[in-house]
């Protein structure tokens, strides 16, 4: 909690923006956050194939290719439409200031096979929502959805529609 900062009216007026860069600048609190990540994935869930990173920004990009790395299995990563090479599926969805679009590779998964979701944040829940969607549309089974920080005045949370979900640091 004390690596993260808070930035008002930033990106728009209205917005905190929680910062997290000084966590990832401390490679003492960047260890720490990969160790508590692993440990919960681990414990909760025995077998998993892939790690699916939200890539819209670049915050949830560098938390997913370490924490797979550690558990030894693959990084799918979810992006902006257009940055991906080959077939895609992609999805439309409001931000908490904006709209988006987010797309797969279309051979990122094999059906049946079990995916955490990764990102940096869980605000209202639109690009965690829109990642699970592409991940059903792969027919992957996701088995949780995990954040570093849940802004819970926001009620991203209820968008998941029960799909299990974790965070580290909550803020109300």
């Amino acid at each position: 909690r004390d690596r993260v900062r808070h930035f008002p009216d930033f990106p728009v007026p209205g917005v905190l923006f929680r910062d997290i860069s000084p966590l990832l600048k401390d490679p003492v609190a960047f260890r720490t956050l990969i160790d508590l990540l692993e440990d919960h994935v681990r414990s909760s869930f025995p077998k998993i194939d892939f790690i699916a990173g939200e890539c819209l920004d670049s915050r949830g990009f560098l938390i997913g290719p370490p924490l797979a790395q550690r558990l030894g299995i693959g990084f799918v990563p979810i992006r902006k439409k257009g940055k991906l090479p080959g077939p895609t599926e992609s999805v439309s969805y409001a931000l908490e200031y904006g709209k988006a679009e987010l797309e797969i590779q279309t051979d990122a998964v094999e059906p049946g096979q079990k995916v955490v979701i990764v990102d940096d944040l869980l605000a209202t829940g639109g690009t965690m929502r829109a990642a699970c969607e592409l991940l059903k549309r792969l027919k992957a089974e996701i088995v949780e959805c995990l954040v570093v920080i849940e802004l819970k005045p926001l009620k991203g949370l209820e968008k998941l529609n029960s799909i299990p979900f974790y965070s580290l640091l909550q803020y109300d």
